[in-house]
């Protein structure tokens, strides 16, 4: 959810499986899914590399937001565009932090302190930014695809 800014500065994320005190290796341009209609920007977004435990956090946290799903009416052809936006938003690292908006989480929220408003621990707590983000989605976009189309076009939602 980078706010609107550049797209450079958009582009910049530190991804660690741990606090931003201990970032984690960043590779060049991750390959990103791209909307079936809609062609994807020329924007590269760095990748963490993963090890065992990152990539076990990365698939709990995405069974968390499927499961969550349905509970805000969604079905399941909405799982697609919210896997592709939060990949590319923080690569699903609940302590992803972009040093230039200061977007935070799964979601990258700006502030990431309105995540409080979901739940305790929201700095630590991938459920609870889970349940923001997906909060966020309904009330601003509808929906995961109509946020995806708007990442896609503009290199933020």
């Amino acid at each position: 959810m980078a706010a609107a800014g550049s797209a450079a500065a958009a582009a910049v994320i530190t991804l660690s499986a741990v606090p931003a005190a201990h970032p984690a290796p960043v590779q060049a341009a991750a390959a990103r899914p791209a909307a079936a209609s809609v062609a994807a920007p020329a924007i590269s977004r760095p990748m963490a590399t993963l090890d065992a435990a990152s990539m076990t956090q990365q698939r709990a946290a995405q069974r968390t937001a499927g499961r969550m799903l349905s509970r805000f009416g969604w079905g399941k052809r909405q799982w697609p565009p919210l896997k592709w936006l939060w990949n590319r938003e923080s690569g699903w690292n609940k302590y992803a932090t972009n040093p230039y908006s200061g977007a935070y989480g799964i979601p990258q929220a700006v502030p990431g302190s309105k995540m409080a408003s979901a739940g305790n621990h929201w700095r630590t707590n991938a459920t609870t930014q889970i349940r923001w983000g997906l909060r966020y989605i309904k009330s601003r976009y509808g929906r995961p695809r109509v946020a995806w189309d708007h990442e896609v076009a503009y290199g933020w939602y």
